[in-house]
């Protein structure tokens, strides 16, 4: 039977040898590297690696098949049985003037849409949250879904805020937003008007800070073997394979995830606790795979 290889990877037990042993990689077990120990690190499940290759099925003649196959079988799995969660990666603080200074209120939320056996999870909303620096533009471009200043935007699980006024440091960066929330959205609609945003958030004092590590494609070119005459294929590495984000906000169920259950970020993608590098007191998590084909747009364009 023929050798299944896959574009924007190489498979030679050579060349990844010298991945390894060129540090290009952290190791064999590098959530990056086409191996079992790589594989597993990065939360891909047996579940999907059977799928994929059903997908592809067997056949004697040579051919390369596409990876975003085999990251859709990822997608395909991970939506039906990997909890939801919400981790602020790039945490930009929000102070709500109009809600009460000392009060806290503990929100309820679905573990899963689908399932229900999953149960609920646990969030604390108060007057000091965080969101994501990419949820707020102060001049943003048309269809923007999500705040601006003067505009309104539901938090997940949450309640209808309005951005009031931006606070921006010496240099002229937005390092704090101040809003006012409307008490009478908890669980449904304001009246008279239409919020169409919808973004994560994480609580100021009741959220676990994690590193996060937003993993790629090791390689940019489609057939790093067999790219341009005269280039290795060690030219081809991705410098964005691997973008190391400390100091991320996540909700405080996480502190129970384990290496075998992998989660979905919402609005990020799928994560699984890195188990090698994690300790009590430090959390990492590794992303498996975006929710979206973010590639395929590239190859498009």
């Amino acid at each position: 039977f023929a050798r299944l290889n896959l574009n924007y990877t190489v498979t030679s037990k050579r060349k990844l040898k010298l991945l390894v042993d060129d540090n290009h990689v952290s190791g064999w077990d590098d959530p990056r590297m086409p191996t079992v120990a790589g594989m597993r690190r990065r939360g891909y499940t047996p579940r999907a690696l059977r799928q994929f290759c059903e997908m592809i099925g067997v056949t004697k003649s040579p051919g390369i098949v596409d990876v975003g196959m085999l990251e859709f079988a990822i997608r395909d799995d991970l939506d039906k049985h990997a909890p939801r969660a919400m981790c602020v990666l790039r945490p930009l603080r929000v102070v709500i003037e109009n809600y009460p200074e000392n009060q806290q209120e503990e929100l309820s939320l679905s573990a899963h849409p689908k399932d229900e056996s999953l149960g609920k999870r646990r969030l604390v909303f108060e007057r000091e949250i965080f969101i994501d620096k990419d949820d707020f533009m102060e001049i943003p471009p048309k269809d923007f879904k999500r705040l601006i200043t003067g505009g309104e935007v539901r938090l997940r699980g949450a309640y209808v805020i309005k951005c009031e006024s931006v606070v921006k440091d010496a240099s002229g960066e937005i390092v704090e937003l101040r809003c006012s929330y409307d008490p009478d959205t908890l669980g449904k609609n304001p009246v008279g008007r239409k919020v169409k945003g919808v973004i994560h958030w994480a609580s100021a004092n009741h959220s676990l800070k994690v590193q996060v590590r937003l993993y790629n494609r090791l390689f940019n070119h489609i057939s790093p073997d067999a790219g341009e005459e005269g280039k290795h294929f060690l030219e081809y590495i991705n410098p964005e394979s691997l973008v190391v984000l400390d100091n991320c906000l996540a909700e405080p169920d996480l502190a129970k995830a384990t290496d075998s259950l992998p989660y979905q970020f919402e609005r990020e993608g799928y994560f699984v606790l890195d188990s090698k590098d994690s300790s009590p007191d430090s959390l990492v998590f590794n992303r498996t795979v975006e929710l979206r084909d973010s590639w395929a747009k590239t190859q498009d364009a």
